[in-house]
């Protein structure tokens, strides 16, 4: 009944940030872990080994595609049967898509190890650089299961009520990485693979309370006897593919970015891309946090079929979105060098290339948010083909076009630049999407 209360409040600025701003502390907390990496690798061991995380990214990346595809297309469906009143079904397929993110996570660790050394040397890197990415990904890839059950963990937390939690973990596992991130790597001398055991380490806290959490019977979402229903895994799969293929296409558009960079700048390249995704992505880890926030209440209210809240809740989640992008791209122009001097030092190379691409890329920022909320917003409403249709084209098909045009024309300025033109593609392809399921959905 609590449960039901909760959902039931009215829609108001006051409440919805109640639910949301938990989660945005929490996405922006999770984006610190990769960053906070960074930090101490660029600082303790050199931009050379900054180039390895980066490089190693896209890997990571595919490691958990189909994890996040399972996790925010489950929680939909989830959320959407407990609005029509499923409760036991909807406990059912909880427990039984979290066994399927196991599985999952045991084949991917597998073929990780087999196929990484034959994938970086394949990529005519400096033997330094080289050595760097493998112990990083080798470390990494141990804490596979737990980084797939914190991602699905994450989401149903927020889905149960229970995002203050969800932030408690986060907070914790991130403080948690930085102290290891110091241990490991300055006192104990563990390298870049430190680095790596701190970030599993660190991702290891949600899954574990998650598991704990999960286990007890009185939450509103609980572990119960599976159910293997093939529809309930399809729907969330279908559901979710939008963000599996921005997790994809996000490591396939990484190793497109370090393969103009190398050839354009060689490994400094590299490493200024990192440090720039690195503000890129703390910034869209606000709009991030936020529609995962709003995401259950969509799903929920559009289960019961209140058209009212849910064209309220829209409404106000637009405001929202345009408030924050003003915001970062201030923020962002304003603070460029003294976020790029935190992982380079201005004699280095790498500085004047990551001051001169952050500029160019916080445009992006404008639209960025827009962009994520919509492809967020169809998923809630268990439109995932519309929602696959805007992240990909988002992420890859847009991005593929400009970083292929761009440089070809302006040079190094040319790979800053294709971010805010693929962004800017997107904004047109989501406004157009958006109006087109206004009448449908009723928003």
């Amino acid at each position: 009944m609590e449960k039901q209360n909760v959902y039931e409040k009215p829609v108001t600025l006051k409440n919805i940030l109640k639910f949301a701003i938990p989660t945005i502390a929490m996405t922006v907390f999770m984006s610190f872990y990769t960053m906070v990496d960074g930090l101490f690798v660029s600082n303790l061991i050199g931009t050379n080994a900054l180039s390895a995380i980066n490089l190693t990214a896209p890997i990571i990346q595919l490691v958990t595609a189909i994890s996040t595809m399972l996790a925010t297309g489950g929680s939909a469906v989830i959320m959407k049967k407990m609005g029509e009143q499923k409760t036991e079904e909807a406990k059912e397929d909880f427990t039984f898509l979290i066994l399927v993110n196991v599985i999952v996570g045991m084949v991917m660790c597998t073929v990780g190890y087999l196929t990484m050394n034959h994938i970086f040397a394949g990529m005519n890197l400096s033997a330094d650089v080289e050595t760097y990415c493998i112990k990083y990904l080798s470390r990494y890839l141990v804490f596979t299961i737990p980084i797939l059950l914190m991602n699905n963990f994450t989401l149903y937390m927020i889905a149960s009520e229970k995002a203050n939690l969800s932030l408690i973990c986060s907070v914790t596992g991130g403080i948690l990485n930085i102290i290891l991130d110091y241990v490991l790597i300055a006192k104990l001398h563990m390298g870049i693979g430190g680095a790596a055991i701190a970030t599993g380490i660190g991702y290891s806290v949600t899954a574990v309370v998650g598991f704990i959490v999960f286990s007890q019977k009185k939450n509103l979402l609980h572990f119960k006897k599976p159910v293997f229903r093939f529809k309930v895994l399809t729907h969330a799969a279908t559901n979710g593919c939008s963000e599996m293929a921005t997790a994809l296409v996000t490591g396939i558009i990484t190793m497109m970015f370090n393969w103009t960079m190398l050839y354009y700048v060689g490994e400094d390249g590299v490493a200024a891309v990192t440090i720039i995704m690195y503000v890129l992505m703390f910034a869209s880890s606000l709009y991030t946090g936020y529609s995962y926030g709003v995401a259950p209440m969509l799903s929920y209210y559009y289960g019961e079929q209140n058209h009212k809240k849910l064209k309220k809740l829209v409404t106000i989640s637009l405001k929202v979105i345009i408030g924050i992008s003003l915001t970062t791209v201030i923020a962002s122009f304003l603070l460029t060098k003294p976020l790029v001097s935190i992982f380079a030092r201005s004699d280095n190379p790498v500085y004047d290339l990551a001051v001169t691409g952050n500029r160019v890329c916080t445009i992006a920022l404008l639209f960025i948010g827009f962009n994520i909320f919509a492809s967020g917003m169809f998923t809630a409403l268990s439109n995932g083909i519309v929602s696959a249709i805007l992240a990909f084209s988002r992420s890859f098909v847009f991005m593929l076009i400009t970083m292929i045009l761009l440089p070809f024309i302006f040079g190094v300025n040319g790979i800053w630049l294709a971010t805010p033109a693929a962004e800017l593609m997107a904004l047109v392809l989501s406004v157009f999407m958006f109006l087109k399921y206004k009448n449908k959905y009723k928003y």
